[in-house]
């Protein structure tokens, strides 16, 4: 079984932006041990990670080895650190309306990709 505590996540956002930390909050609600640090150094780190700009979400995430952008909810986080699958982590690009820590209400289902080096791949639908 996965334990989250057993991963925790480093989250790195604007200075300005308050949904980051509502994100963080349903993390922290479902079991992650969540390091929120402010930057105004995110376009390097996204860089950093091979983030394409098509994916880049709200903010980014370490954890585990992988990178996490935007507000993926806290089951996929799980699957993906219980899979461990071959890439460099996970997106929910932008800052869609009624995903975790989003004000607003879900409108369609959240495409989470897939962070590689090929082709946009969906990894799962939310």
């Amino acid at each position: 079984m996965f334990r989250a505590a057993h991963e925790p996540l480093g989250l790195r956002k604007n200075p300005q932006c308050g949904c980051c930390e509502g994100h963080a909050d349903h993390l922290r609600a479902n079991g992650f041990d969540v390091k929120s640090a402010e930057t105004h150094d995110l376009p390097l780190i996204k860089q950093s990670h091979g983030v394409k700009p098509a994916l880049e979400g709200c903010h980014t995430i370490e954890v585990g080895g992988y990178v996490v952008e935007g507000h993926v909810s806290a089951a996929t986080i799980k699957r993906l650190l219980t899979e461990r699958p071959a890439i460099k982590g996970i997106s929910l690009p932008g800052m869609p309306d009624g995903s975790p820590g989003m004000g607003g209400r879900k409108t369609e289902p959240f495409k989470i990709y897939e962070i590689t080096n090929g082709p946009d791949r969906v990894y799962a639908v939310e």
